[in-house]
């Protein structure tokens, strides 16, 4: 096989892989009321579907990158394929819900190996414009997948069952493998210095304890001593990996790079996403199909309106960046996806969709903006020398900062339905199974409401909700204008050097 042909098969592999990532984060919320009427499950176990998956791979990016360095690229690219592969099955399999969760924290850990690994790899077999266009293409992947996933997973549930959409990812993985493996060349850093264990071990304690004391405080309260020592335990942690990171030699997040304040600015952009546009691919599908009665295949057409700018509008936020600043342009897009959440709270549950479309379409295609300058901002706002560990950070900003804001929302949402509810313990119990989608489970605690006093109730709270995070985006807006405003500084690299920082994650 020819050089050139290998590159195009390994681009391929990598591709479809970042196909399968969004499916393996949309498809879940699609079919949690199919899964829980399987696997049963408390309110907290059912918030660790989706957010072991996030959590294990948000946690372990940066680790993957150095391990992909070290011990080589399509060694891990190609472990990590079928770790996910395999998990997906495993989730098929899963006897309970804690088994299920289990799955799905392994199921991030292949999907981090295979992301990390697969993108360090093609910075290796491509140059200049080529490695650009790749990338591009890496990009484009992702965005069919969180585009059609919702779609795509409520015709698998409709025509083969919740089984069938967990096995999707695996298959996409396999396929995958299976291209990637007679192509891929090995190749290593011989520089890279291995796994940075003490930071590792600490970053992971740090944001596995937040999310557990997040999710668990609406089922033991915020002053329950698990939920009180669990946040206490992710500050320290918190501490001890800003203390390690400080004195290693060769440390996995050099915080001299928080000293550049354009730098901090794409890290606060990075976050936006999560509290704007990825917490709502799993509120709005649970709200759609286990409080409105929807199908699933329904409930996809309506996350389509949703996610479906991120194919188009990206392209449009390139071209304007040759006349406006980044600063203009993702402080414009993410005001715009604030307009959209405040249109979005006014809408009552059991809407139609031609009511709901207006509000989703601006929301998608406000974040869309800043969506197509993130990752060239990532790496293009530190000195090249320094561009790996910058797209490291980003990424795991990115990824993490999405599993902590479904933690916080989610709980977030639980205080506000229970406060609609009435303060007894039971409006609180209710309130948790009415978020996770559980409305018959919701209605037996609450023998003297009915499904339309329930749904009114869950309706202002939700509304609640979307106006606090729209206030959150614009505050949001206003800092990232602050910190991107004006021209880039000189060492900013081309776009062809840019994508350079996508050579590993973790370098």
């Amino acid at each position: 096989m020819s050089s050139t042909s290998s590159k195009n098969w390994l681009l391929a592999a990598v591709c479809l892989a970042a196909l399968g990532m969004p499916l393996s984060f949309t498809g879940p919320a699609v079919v949690l009321p199919a899964i829980h009427g399987a696997l049963g499950g408390s309110p907290v176990q059912l918030n660790w579907v989706t957010n072991a998956f996030m959590l294990s791979f948000g946690a372990t990016l940066m680790a993957a990158g150095a391990l992909a360095d070290a011990y080589g690229r399509k060694r891990v690219f190609l472990q990590g394929l079928a770790v996910v592969a395999l998990s997906s099955a495993l989730l098929t399999l899963a006897p309970g819900i804690v088994a299920f969760d289990l799955a799905r924290a392994l199921q991030g850990l292949g999907s981090a190996a295979a992301f990390a690994a697969g993108t360090a790899a093609l910075a290796q077999v491509f140059d200049g414009t080529a490695r650009t266009r790749a990338f591009s293409l890496i990009g484009t992947s992702f965005g069919v997948g969180l585009s059609c996933g919702a779609i795509l997973s409520g015709w698998l549930a409709e025509t083969f069952g919740w089984q069938a959409v967990m096995l999707s990812p695996g298959a996409v993985s396999l396929a995958a493998l299976c291209i990637a493996a007679p192509v891929m060349r090995e190749s290593r850093n011989p520089q890279a210095m291995g796994l940075d264990l003490p930071g590792t071990v600490s970053f992971t304690a740090a944001l596995s304890l937040l999310t557990l004391g997040v999710l668990q405080a609406p089922d033991s309260g915020w002053g329950s001593p698990w939920v009180v020592g669990a946040l206490a335990g992710a500050v320290l942690m918190g501490a001890a990996f800003i203390a390690i990171e400080r004195r290693v030699a060769h440390p996995m997040l050099d915080l001299s790079l928080l000293r550049i304040p354009r730098f901090v600015g794409v890290q606060l952009l990075a976050a936006a996403p999560a509290y704007g546009f990825v917490v709502l691919l799993v509120l709005l599908p649970i709200r759609f199909i286990g409080l409105e009665g929807r199908s699933a295949l329904e409930a996809g057409s309506f996350m389509f309106a949703l996610s479906g700018p991120i194919l188009i509008v990206p392209t449009l936020a390139a071209s304007l960046a040759h006349r406006f600043s980044a600063g203009v342009i993702s402080a414009a897009g993410l005001l715009v996806c604030a307009a959209g959440l405040c249109w979005l709270g006014r809408c009552a549950p059991g809407a139609p969709l031609h009511e709901l479309a207006g509000a989703l379409l601006l929301i998608g295609a406000g974040i869309g903006l800043p969506w197509g300058l993130m990752d060239g901002l990532a790496v293009s706002v530190v000195p090249r020398e320094r561009a790996g560990m910058a797209s490291g950070i980003f990424n795991t900003v990115r990824v993490a900062g999405e599993g902590i804001a479904l933690a916080l929302v989610g709980a977030g949402l639980t205080a506000l339905v229970a406060a609609r509810l009435g303060p007894s313990a039971s409006a609180s119990q209710a309130a948790q199974r009415v978020t996770t989608g559980d409305l018959s489970q919701a209605l037996a605690l609450l023998p003297g409401v009915d499904r339309a006093a329930l749904l009114q109730a869950y309706g202002a709270a939700f509304g609640t909700l979307l106006c606090v995070l729209a206030g959150v985006t614009v505050l949001t807006a206003l800092v990232v204008f602050v910190f991107l405003r004006g021209e880039a500084p000189a060492h900013e690299p081309e776009p062809e050097e840019a994508a350079v920082a996508l050579e590993s994650p973790a370098r």
